[in-house]
C-alpha cells in the first residue's frame, strides 16, 4: 500500500495579504520518492530530495525565477487528508495543500452556444489584482496589450469549453493564455524553433508542442483549445500539437483550487499582443 502522502497535491503559500498558489507531486516507487514541482512561477521541475516518516514530509530543490538566493525547502505533515506546513521564502510562511481532484471528462452533455468574449469590450474583463497598470484598449473589435501591462481575467468563470484564440504579436512578443485561471498555453514569437515545453501552442512546463506551426512575428495566428476535465486538445494553426491531460497548475496560475471553474486569462505583464477574436463555447451539462 502506497504512503497517504503519494500524489499530486494543490498547494497555497499563505503569504500575509496575498495567498501563492504552487503544486507538487510525490510519487513513492521501488526506488525510494520521486516527484515535481511547480512554484509561483515557472515551469514544472524535478523535486531534488524528498523525506518521509509516516505522515510527514520535507524535500528540496533549486530555486528557479525565485527572488531569494536559497534552495526551496518544504516541511509538512497530513493531518485527516490535508498537508499543512511552512516554506522558507525571505521569513517562514506556511502553506496548505489539498489533494488535488481528478477531474474526469464529462460524460453527458455537448457544446453549447457560443460565447463571443469581445463582444462587449472590456466590459467583461478586470486587471489581475496586485498586477502592473493595465495598457488593454479596444481598437477595431479586437483587444490589444500595446506594451508591458497588466494581466487580464474574466469576470465570467468557466469548467469546460472549447475556446478559439486568433492573435498576432510583434517580434520578440511573448504572452499566454490561462485555461480557468491556472493552464498556460505559452503565446510566443518562436516561428521556426524546436518544439519544447516553452514553445507556441504547449502546456508550459508539462506539454512540448509535437510540431511548431507558429507564423512569423505579425501575422495571425488561430489556436483552438479544448478543456474537459483535465483532458486538453490544442490544434494552432489547423494542426493538432496538443492532447492529454494537464497534471496540474501551471506558473503564474490565479490559484491552486483546481475543482472549481475558473476565467479566461490573458498574459500582459510579458509585452505585447493583440487578440482579434476569442469565441468560448461552454461543455453543457444535459440531465
Amino acid at each position: 500500500m502506497k504512503s497517504p502522502l503519494h500524489g499530486r497535491w494543490d498547494v497555497t503559500i499563505l503569504r500575509p495579504g496575498q495567498p501563492a498558489p504552487t503544486w507538487f507531486e510525490l510519487e513513492e516507487g521501488p526506488e525510494g520518492w520521486s516527484g515535481r514541482f511547480v512554484g509561483v512561477v515557472g515551469s514544472a521541475r524535478p523535486i531534488a530530495k524528498i523525506e518521509t516518516a509516516d505522515t510527514c514530509l520535507r524535500f528540496s530543490l533549486p530555486r528557479q525565477y525565485e527572488w531569494f538566493d536559497h534552495d526551496l525547502e518544504f516541511a509538512g505533515e497530513l493531518v485527516d487528508g490535508v498537508l499543512y506546513g511552512t516554506t522558507v521564502e525571505d521569513r517562514s510562511t506556511p502553506w496548505v495543500a489539498h489533494r488535488a481532484p481528478d477531474l474526469p471528462k464529462p460524460s453527458t452533455g455537448g457544446w453549447g452556444d457560443p460565447i463571443d468574449l469581445l463582444a462587449d469590450g472590456l466590459e467583461g474583463w478586470m486587471p489581475r489584482p496586485g498586477s502592473l497598470e493595465s495598457k488593454w484598449t479596444m481598437e477595431g473589435g479586437s483587444l490589444v496589450n500595446p506594451e508591458t501591462g497588466a494581466d487580464l481575467v474574466t469576470l465570467a468563470h468557466f469548467r469546460d469549453f472549447r475556446l478559439e484564440a486568433e492573435y498576432s504579436y510583434p517580434a520578440g512578443a511573448n504572452s499566454g493564455i490561462y485555461l480557468r485561471g491556472r493552464y498556460e498555453i505559452q503565446v510566443l514569437d518562436d516561428h521556426g524553433s524546436r518544439p519544447h515545453v516553452g514553445s507556441s501552442g504547449g502546456v508550459y512546463g508539462f506539454h512540448a508542442p509535437r510540431t511548431n506551426p507558429i507564423h512569423p512575428a505579425g501575422e495571425r495566428n488561430l489556436a483552438v483549445i479544448s478543456l474537459l476535465g483535465r483532458h486538453v486538445e490544442i490544434d494552432l494553426n489547423g494542426i493538432r500539437v496538443v492532447e492529454g491531460e494537464i497534471p496540474g497548475i501551471t506558473g503564474g496560475a490565479l490559484d491552486s483550487a483546481e475543482g472549481a471553474p475558473g476565467p479566461i486569462f490573458l498574459q500582459g505583464d510579458h509585452g505585447p499582443v493583440t487578440y482579434h477574436r476569442l469565441t468560448l463555447t461552454p461543455w453543457v451539462l444535459r440531465h
